[in-house]
């Protein structure tokens, strides 16, 4: 709640039960104007993509989302596990995506880091569940082209893929 300045108050009585009140900040603008879904036709591409996430679940969603739009995805659930698979196919990758806070000893960036030692035009989107702000007080994240914050659309995805290959 204090990542996005909202807070939380809790009124409790013995009988009467529990009262939860969430408060968030109002959104700049409205998330759907006219109350019509927008159609976006996103192109998706034929590079070799490195996606580290160490959720199963979003890892196997993810994979897929990116193959149906045509991109060659190979799978890690970690920088270590990340790290044989990059040699194994000798980076070639055109991008990766990784999330930023893995268990182990190795977080995204510095997989990034180090990957980049080895291709330093490699292209990379971190993603997080937490806040650009928590995570990045001491790197350059740009939203929509190298960072994508958790949740995320499928569509939301394909774009910025698209548009961090394509910049």
């Amino acid at each position: 709640m204090k990542q996005h300045q909202g807070w939380i108050e809790v009124a409790s009585k013995p009988g009467a039960g529990t009262t939860f009140r969430v408060y968030l900040p109002s959104a700049d603008r409205p998330a759907n104007p006219g109350g019509k879904a927008r159609r976006e036709r996103v192109e998706g591409g034929h590079e070799r993509i490195l996606v580290v996430e160490d959720e199963r679940e979003l890892r196997a969603l993810v994979s897929e989302i990116l193959r149906d739009y045509g991109y060659e995805v190979v799978e890690a659930s970690s920088g270590p596990d990340a790290l044989p698979l990059w040699k194994e196919n000798e980076g070639n990758f055109d991008l990766l995506l990784t999330d930023m806070v893995m268990p182990g000893n190795m977080t995204g960036r510095e997989l990034a880091e180090k990957l980049k030692t080895q291709k330093p035009g490699l292209k990379v989107i971190y993603t997080s569940g937490y806040s650009v702000e928590t995570i990045g007080k001491d790197f350059s994240f740009r939203r929509g082209l190298n960072f994508l914050q958790k949740p995320y659309h499928p569509l939301a995805l394909v774009k910025v893929v698209r548009d961090c290959l394509d910049s």
